[in-house]
């Protein structure tokens, strides 16, 4: 096995480490998610935990690491009444992105099970990480449905796999790691829920600790086992703190008032449902047993909410995750019980995995810091999870008029309005792309529409149309009384239909004709409204604008729907319409994405009023020959027709129809929209009265 960088050479990242920790010493915590930019070093701090942990029993030849001391009964391999016992080093299992489902819980061979009556089951990664460690880099591209299963078996602590009526389960308990990007696109809050600690981690803008970092990291790869042949006895420590933590753990007393505290503090930053309760409070217990104390405090119950709450806020993709340190102080200050105080001994719970009998004595952060590629935040603090926001994007100062009135009437760009749940918008015909939830595909899961042949490996059999091809050659194969020969020829695989994601491209008109204040708040907040709903879908989505001269590329395709809400928070207005060259712009875009992602279908949302005004000596035949290259393509196209006023000229429609799409008006994009059913009920009475 090749050498992991050691755990105690990471510098700085106080937090991670401190969560890593903690689910060492209980993994009921329920797992960490470790949010932050590239080149951070997530993954390496994660990998290097696996080696502090203590060998683990288990019953010989089981497939499930079963614990020799209290084996599970309804094991697959089982029973294990009496077995000879081994121990090996706790596993750090890693999932792919691209992982199916059989991959992640197993799969039966169904070919055995039908031919033969044999129940073979071939065990996954939640077997094999059984009292481990599971890591899952960018958990937040993987795909919802293995999320779902993967989150239920950490929740339950077993794993369900069913085929056709046959049925397995098994134990699978492990600590749950995720590492994820933020730019690349958020997990769902019901998501986040399920992970037990959350960590934000930043480069360091120290240069001292910029230059630790890169020093040891040459070092480490000059010669690996030398230096991790230096950290030792650092490492060494540290497993014994945790082994001594873990025993500690069970003596450890939550009373009444930390309880209060933890409830009090849920309460005060609107937390939904329990889980959060009952995170903090094993957190926090967790806390005490790491500094070597059997009672928990409140500075357990502080630093517990700034790991367990800051990801359980998050209503929406558009919230920046975070806390307000001086509420939560408020907060545990109001209901801190009259009894609490500190003895001349007690200590500030120790942060980082140095601490009362640990390696350097009096806790705190190690003076060794870090790994690989990767820094801590330069305050050391929690103050980059409570900022965010657009705050200053508000009102941006308006540029110069430019030439040739490219800047003239700029305005600053405008907040906006509330966003809406809007009508559905899909791509017709029938897809084979990531699973979403916006337009039909053939997917893995779904309801079942066919049969065919397999291709490869079967993993969705379906019985009815199995039986069916089996049926007419029952006499040639011998076959006189009951019951049914099948052979590898007779399976059939069933094909399923369910919805998939797509790639939602905003063309967004930001010229002077769109530049009235209410009218471009209205706008935005129903691109706001269109991005939500991306997010809900699983989309991928780009942001295009144009104005003045030419169109530009705001925000190439992300998974990441609230960077394009920021882009779109900063988007000035004013200038010309050059509608031909923001729709150039979008073709160029979706030729790159098509070679890029060839499977994911795009949805072009054209947000104007359907103005030409620049671009050419002709804009409108410009824009409408710019049109009819998406059309051409089959490019799936929606305008949103934002012309207001009482006399309307309808450019919005015939843009539409040069795309070979649709148009809708503001008012007709909220789901709630009565305005289509007043317009045909006048249609119909205009029409009576003219008879």
């Amino acid at each position: 096995m090749s050498t992991r960088y050691p755990f105690t050479a990471v510098v700085g990242m106080d937090d991670l480490r401190l969560a890593l920790l903690l689910n060492a010493v209980s993994p009921a915590v329920g797992g960490v998610l470790v949010r932050g930019e590239k080149g951070t070093a997530k993954s390496t701090a994660v990998r290097a935990l696996a080696d502090l942990l203590p060998e683990v029993p288990v019953v010989a030849g089981c497939r499930f690491s079963c614990d020799p001391a209290s084996p599970d009964p309804g094991c697959p391999d089982g029973p294990h009444e009496v077995a000879p016992a081994s121990a090996r080093p706790a596993r750090m299992v890693e999932l792919p992105v691209g992982a199916s489902e059989d991959r992640l819980v197993g799969a039966l061979d169904i070919e055995k099970a039908l031919a033969d009556g044999v129940k073979a089951f071939e065990p996954g990664l939640l077997a094999d990480a059984h009292r481990g460690i599971l890591y899952v880099d960018e958990v937040n591209l993987l795909h919802d449905h293995l999320i779902d299963l993967l989150l239920d078996a950490a929740a339950m602590g077993s794993s369900y796999v069913e085929r056709e009526g046959v049925s397995v389960r098994h134990a699978a308990r492990f600590l749950l790691v995720g590492t994820m990007n933020p730019e690349e696109g958020e997990l769902r809050p019901q998501l986040l829920d399920r992970f037990g600690l959350t960590v934000e981690v930043a480069a360091s803008r120290e240069p001292e600790q910029r230059v630790e970092v890169v020093r040891r990291r040459l070092a480490f790869d000059d010669g690996p086992a030398a230096f991790a042949a230096r950290w030792a006895g650092e490492e060494s420590a540290l497993r014994e703190r945790i082994a001594a933590a873990r025993a500690l753990l069970p003596q450890v007393t939550l009373g009444d008032a930390a309880l209060l505290q933890i409830a009090a503090t849920c309460a005060a930053f609107e937390v939904d449902g329990m889980r959060a309760d009952i995170v903090m409070a094993r957190t926090a217990t967790a806390l005490a047993a790491w500094a070597g104390r059997t009672d928990v405090t409140s500075d357990d119950v502080r630093q517990a909410a700034l790991l367990a709450l800051p990801h359980r806020r998050r209503r929406n993709p558009f919230d920046a995750p975070g806390l307000d340190e001086e509420k939560l102080d408020e907060t545990l200050e109001q209901f801190k019980g009259e009894d609490e105080g500190r003895g001349e001994g007690d200590e500030d719970p120790d942060p980082g995995p140095e601490g009362p009998g640990g390696p350097g004595g009096g806790g705190g952060v190690p003076p060794q810091g870090e790994g690989p590629d990767s820094a801590p935040e330069g305050d050391g603090g929690n103050d980059g999870q409570s900022g965010g926001g657009n705050d200053g994007a508000e009102q941006a100062p308006a540029p110069a008029p430019g030439p040739d009135g490219a800047g003239a009437g700029e305005r600053a760009a405008v907040k906006a309005a509330e966003p809406f749940r809007t009508k559905m918008l899909s791509v017709p015909g029938l897809g084979e792309g990531a699973a979403g939830r916006r337009s039909r595909a053939r997917t893995e899961h779904g309801r079942t529409t066919g049969a065919v042949r397999p291709r490869g490996a079967l993993t969705k059999l379906h019985l009815t149309a199995t039986v069916r091809a089996a049926a007419p050659h029952q006499k040639a194969r011998g076959r006189s009384g009951p019951g049914l020969v099948v052979r590898r020829d007779d399976l059939r695989q069933a094909t399923r239909e369910g919805r998939e994601g797509n790639l939602v491209l905003f063309a967004v008109d930001a010229s002077g004709s769109m530049a009235a204040r209410q009218r471009m708040s209205a706008v935005k907040g129903a691109v706001l409204s269109l991005l939500l709903d991306a997010y809900q879908r699983r989309d991928k989505v780009g942001l295009v604008t144009f104005r003045g001269r030419d169109a530009e590329v705001a925000l190439p395709p992300t998974s990441s729907v609230d960077a394009a809400a920021a882009r779109l928070e900063l988007l000035p207005t004013g200038g010309r319409t050059p509608l031909s060259a923001g729709l150039l712009k979008a073709h160029d875009v979706l030729r790159v994405e098509r070679l890029r992602d060839p499977s994911r279908r795009p949805l072009l949302v054209v947000v104007t009023d359907g103005r030409a005004t620049g671009g050419g000596a002709d804009p409108v035949a410009l824009a409408a020959r710019a049109a009819r290259l998406h059309a051409a393509d089959g490019t799936a196209a929606v305008v949103v027709d934002c012309e207001t006023g009482p006399v309307r000229l309808g450019l919005a429609g015939d843009l539409a129809r040069e795309l070979g799409g649709s148009a809708v008006t503001l008012d007709e994009l909220r789901a709630d929209s009565i305005a289509g059913l007043v317009r045909n009920v006048q249609a119909g009475q205009s029409t009576r009265r003219a008879a």
